[in-house]
C-alpha cells in the first residue's frame, strides 16, 4: 500500500472518529439542555419552559448570590446557594439552580439574584402577592413535602428542626399536636406544610436531622395537584373568580361513561340462562 493511500485511509478513519465523537458530544449537550422537571430555580424564575427560553446563561444571578451581604458560614464553610449547570449535573447547562439539602435559598430581603437578571428569566412578577407587593416571602421556588414514614416526629420523637428552620415559621410550617395512643400520655408534635405560604427555599430540608431528609422540596408544578375549572369553593369569592370564564360545555368521556345506566348497573353480572 503506497503512502498516499495509507494517509487517505488514516485520514478517513480519523474523520469518522471525530464525527462520532462530535455527535456524542452534541447529543449529550442536547440531552443536558432538556427540561429537567425536578430542578429548583432561583426566586422569581419563570415557568420552566419559559425560563429555559429566556435565560441566556450569563451567570449574573449566581455571582450576585455569591456576593450577597448575608453570607452564611456553617462549620467554617461558606454556603453558596446558586450554581450553574455543568455537564453531569442533570441540569440544563449554564442555567442557575440550587440543591436544597446542601445549599438552600437564604431568603435575602433584597433578592440580589433576581434583580441581577438582564432578560426577565428571573422577574419580580413571580414574587408578588395579590396586592402587587414584591418580596422574597412571596417567592414560589418550590414546595416542601414531608414523608411521614421517615419523619421521626411522626414516630413520637420530639423533633421540630424543620419548623424552627423555616423563615415563614407558623405560616409555611406549623406544628399539630396529636395524642400518642401508643403511650397514652405523650403527644406527637407533627409538622404540617401549608403550600400557599411555602416559598420552597429548602431551609427545612437542610435542617432535617434524618440521614436522608424526611422533608424535601420539589418544584410546585411537579408535586401540587390542580382541581381545574369543574370544582370551586363556593364560600371563597376569590376561587369563584378563578372559574368565572369556565366553559359549561366541558364533559368527561371514559369507556364506562359511554355505557347506559342499565349497562353500568349490570356490568360484571352473569345471569343464569
Amino acid at each position: 500500500m503506497d503512502n498516499k493511500r495509507r494517509q487517505f485511509i488514516t485520514s478517513l478513519i480519523q474523520a469518522s472518529a471525530a464525527a462520532a465523537a462530535g455527535g456524542t458530544i452534541v447529543g449529550a449537550f442536547v440531552e443536558e439542555n432538556k427540561n429537567k422537571p425536578l430542578t429548583l430555580r432561583p426566586p422569581g424564575a419563570l415557568k420552566e419552559e419559559d425560563f429555559l427560553k429566556t435565560c441566556i446563561r450569563c451567570g449574573l444571578c449566581v455571582e450576585a448570590c455569591k456576593n450577597r451581604e448575608n453570607k452564611v458560614i456553617i462549620d467554617g464553610n461558606e454556603i453558596i446557594t446558586l450554581k450553574l449547570g455543568a455537564p453531569g449535573d442533570n441540569v440544563a447547562i449554564g442555567t442557575p439552580y440550587f440543591i436544597a439539602r446542601t445549599g438552600p435559598c437564604f431568603m435575602c430581603d433584597d433578592i440580589p439574584c433576581m434583580y441581577a437578571c438582564p432578560t426577565g428569566a428571573l422577574t419580580p412578577d413571580m414574587c408578588k402577592n395579590d396586592k402587587g407587593e414584591v418580596a422574597i416571602d412571596y417567592a414560589k421556588m418550590g414546595v416542601a413535602v414531608i414523608d411521614p414514614s421517615s419523619c421521626i416526629a411522626f414516630w413520637g420523637l420530639q423533633c421540630t428542626a424543620c419548623y424552627r428552620a423555616c423563615p415563614e415559621m407558623d405560616k409555611a410550617i406549623t406544628i399539630e399536636w396529636k395524642k400518642n395512643e401508643r403511650t397514652g400520655k405523650h403527644a406527637y408534635r407533627i409538622p404540617v406544610v401549608h403550600e400557599d405560604a411555602c416559598t420552597g427555599c429548602g431551609m427545612c430540608e437542610m435542617a432535617c436531622v434524618t440521614e436522608k431528609a424526611a422533608i424535601k422540596v420539589f418544584p410546585r408544578d411537579v408535586f401540587l395537584g390542580k382541581a381545574g375549572d369543574r370544582y370551586v369553593k363556593g364560600w371563597d369569592k376569590k376561587d369563584q373568580q378563578r372559574v368565572k370564564n369556565a366553559s359549561t360545555k366541558t364533559t368527561t368521556e371514559t369507556g364506562r361513561s359511554k355505557l347506559s345506566p342499565i349497562q353500568n348497573l349490570n356490568q360484571g353480572v352473569t345471569w343464569d340462562q
